[in-house]
């Protein structure tokens, strides 16, 4: 079995927060710098990677599957991919958009395994929506949750569209392919998600 730098023969056989501890004070090095370490076959070029990486790819994770826990799994075995092909790795496009896109079709084939059929109507998730008093406000950091829970309530297929539209930055063509859905069919899961959100965000907007 193939061992990582990390010191366990897995990413996954170690917690995150305890790998994260590991690396948390390696310097931030360029992507050159680190695919030069790598190519070499050097294990400090995987530290630096996870490094610098590492919450960057578990975040956009989290955000197609919703669960932490499975989103720290899917991370290290992204990482993990890597290392084994370490000495093979042609990256062209820097390892931030590298990465984004593994840890997208990660998250993606993960989903495809729990068979979600992405043309199948589905009913829409009621929604409840707080009802905050007037004279509340928020700060940044609350709102941001409240918005990050509205995004995390939508249905799984809307949430998906949703957040490959809005964060990873993907065209109706662009998700449609990488669904294997239609740009219809794309449209109407965007709409879905917006008026459930708009539902469920609007007293906190207003």
């Amino acid at each position: 079995m193939a061992k990582c730098p990390t010191g366990h023969s897995q990413f996954g056989q170690q917690t995150t927060k305890n790998t994260l501890r590991l690396v948390s004070n390696y310097p931030h090095k360029p992507d050159d710098d680190i695919l030069r370490l790598l190519a070499r076959g050097e294990e400090e070029g995987m530290r630096l990677l996870f490094a610098a990486y590492y919450e960057h790819v578990c975040l956009t994770i989290a955000r197609l599957v919703r669960d932490p826990h499975t989103a720290e799994d899917l991370a290290q075995e992204v990482f993990f991919e890597i290392w084994k092909k370490r000495t093979q790795l042609r990256i062209r496009s820097g390892l931030r958009a590298y990465l984004s896109r593994a840890a997208r079709n990660r998250a993606l084939n993960h989903l495809r395994d729990r068979r979600t059929s992405w043309d199948d109507a589905e009913e829409l998730e009621r929604t409840e929506t707080g009802d905050p008093s007037a004279q509340q406000t928020l700060e940044g950091d609350e709102l941001q949750a409240i918005v990050d829970a509205a995004i995390d309530a939508l249905p799984e297929k809307c949430r998906v569209v949703f957040v490959l539209k809005r964060f990873e930055h993907m065209s109706h063509q662009e998700i449609a392919d990488t669904l294997g859905i239609s740009t219809k069919t794309v449209e109407n899961h965007m709409t879905r998600a917006l008026k459930l959100l708009r539902a469920r965000l609007g007293p906190w907007l207003k």
